[in-house]
């Protein structure tokens, strides 16, 4: 490893209510459910001893909600970044992924194609995306010489780092996971990033503690 790589966990925000029924979300601000919440403890139990310095997160409320634990446990601030925010989907939000052939047939077959310079209407094409999310991971990443970091973001947002980091472009299929906070480890050597290891959630298998179920019900009542 270079001596002045930059080590970063890339996380994917906690599950929300429409992760759970399948509906796109992009920009729409939507909270994390009682799922997500829990993963979000989880995550900061994993991480508290993984020596993160600096903490981002996207300014949308699933990623800073995720962020938060992780935060107070490291010992950081969260520095919200719109760079990071999903892509924005323009009428496919709040749509299920079944549902978009028979809606908008023509707009579907060409967004399944990951045609790059495809936008739904009211949306962001594929490769202005993938620019604003890999330029703005490698201007924070290039902040933090030689230490460790940590981003809270998006599948989209995880999906293009991936493909920037194992060198695949846009239009390929894609074949790796990216579960709802998993952790993800690059390096950046200040020009560049690379996969350490992809899509890890040993964190989230174990059972409730007694720890989880107290803050559990302490979010239920407020």
């Amino acid at each position: 490893m270079p001596a002045r790589a930059t080590r970063v966990i890339a996380i994917r925000h906690g599950e929300t209510a429409w992760n759970a029924q399948l509906r796109l979300q992009g920009q729409t601000d939507i909270e994390l459910n009682d799922t997500g919440r829990r993963q979000a403890r989880r995550l900061a139990d994993a991480l508290a001893d993984a020596g993160i310095t600096s903490l981002y997160a996207s300014d949308l409320r699933r990623a800073m909600q995720t962020a938060q634990p992780i935060a107070a446990r490291c010992g950081v601030a969260v520095g919200a970044d719109a760079g990071l925010r999903e892509r924005n989907f323009g009428i496919f939000e709040g749509q299920r992924w079944v549902d978009l052939e028979r809606l908008w047939p023509d707009q579907a077959r060409r967004w399944r194609a990951r045609n790059g310079e495809f936008a739904p209407d009211g949306g962001e094409t594929l490769a202005a995306f993938y620019a604003r999310c890999v330029d703005s991971a490698t201007r924070l990443a290039a902040r933090h010489p030689g230490a460790t970091i940590a981003f809270v973001a998006h599948g989209g947002v995880l999906d293009c780092l991936y493909r920037a980091a194992a060198r695949i472009p846009l239009e390929a299929p894609r074949t790796w996971q990216l579960g709802n906070a998993s952790i993800n480890r690059l390096l950046f050597n200040g020009e560049s990033f690379t996969v350490v290891g992809w899509d890890d959630s040993r964190h989230l298998d174990a059972a409730l503690d007694d720890n989880d179920e107290a803050s559990a019900a302490a979010e239920r009542t407020t």
